[in-house]
């Protein structure tokens, strides 16, 4: 896989990660940390579906999907929800999805080894051979089904919020939910969605990312200090700014990681991480709201005279 097709995967499926965060924040204005662990719960349930049935991982997808969603709906009617009636604060709540993601954490570990046991050969530790992919052109599939993910995304989530009677719901609950409660809209049920959809983007890419990297439990983890660069670094109450901050920061990450290997050695690999924190602590000083609050025009009017 070539470096470049590798950065442009990886940063497809951080877009993905970056947009499903953005939403839950928008909507209840919690930084959700187990947002990563959604995404690598769906991992493992895309990996026992392909074990048990042998089938090519592309079709464990939407199962992927729909338990990404389902744990996006448990996290907010379990742990938010009964917050939120209780008036806790914006820090009591991101402690709360600190601690979820914990327990997510146990439970990825005890459904990994119960399933060790079950097929009796190790499958906590795991990624998708490259057999199982298919090929164009010599380049493997993942690179077109994680930019055809990333696209019908985000299609169907602008046709939803721009074109749809929920969807335009959805964005008013967002600006004001006092306001849209007192205009009949039950906010509630676009919180409830909201979460679903945060889900089901991380389980959409959970099912896409052991082909590109092998996945332990712990990846969520790890991979939660970049979901959390690109939506601040991008803007964290913008869609649009989780795209540009997932593009920004995934194809930094990979690019620059992989020319200090060049000069350094491969121990820097280890370290990639340090690149999308340096990004983040750098639009924190300069721009602390992120790319979406450049105003574009104006330093293209002054470019051009």
């Amino acid at each position: 896989m070539g470096v470049l097709e590798g950065a442009v995967i990886y940063a497809n499926l951080l877009t993905l990660l970056a947009i499903g965060l953005t939403l839950t924040y928008i909507t209840t204005s919690v930084p959700n940390f187990a947002q990563g662990s959604f995404a690598i719960f769906s991992s493992y349930i895309a990996y026992v579906i392909y074990k048990l049935f042998n089938f090519s991982p592309y079709f464990s997808i939407p199962f992927a999907v729909l338990f990404g969603g389902f744990i996006g709906v448990i996290t907010y009617l379990l742990v938010l929800k009964p917050l939120i009636k209780r008036e806790a604060s914006i820090l009591i709540l991101m402690i709360a999805t600190l601690a979820w993601d914990l327990i997510l954490l146990g439970m990825i570990g005890i459904f990994s080894e119960s399933l060790s046991k079950y097929f009796g050969a190790y499958i906590s530790r795991f990624i998708f051979p490259y057999y199982l992919d298919f090929k164009i052109a010599g380049i493997q599939g993942i690179f077109f089904s994680s930019t055809f993910a990333i696209v019908l995304s985000l299609g169907f989530l602008m046709f939803l919020l721009y074109k749809t009677k929920f969807g335009i719901a959805m964005r008013a609950s967002m600006e004001n939910p006092s306001l849209a409660e007192i205009m009949g809209i039950n906010v509630e049920t676009t919180r409830l969605f909201s979460w679903f959809l945060s889900g089901a983007f991380a389980g959409l890419a959970g099912a896409l990312l052991p082909f590109k990297q092998e996945i332990v439990q712990a990846t969520g983890q790890i991979i939660i200090v970049s979901i959390f660069a690109a939506s601040i670094v991008g803007g964290l109450s913008s869609i649009y700014g989780a795209i540009f901050g997932g593009y920004l920061v995934g194809l930094s990450e990979s690019l620059i990681t992989f020319w200090l290997s060049k000069i350094f050695g491969t121990s820097v690999l280890v370290y990639s991480k340090a690149v999308s924190l340096a990004i983040l602590v750098i639009t924190l000083l300069l721009i602390p709201g992120g790319l979406v609050t450049i105003k574009w025009r104006r330093y293209i009017w002054r470019s051009r005279h």
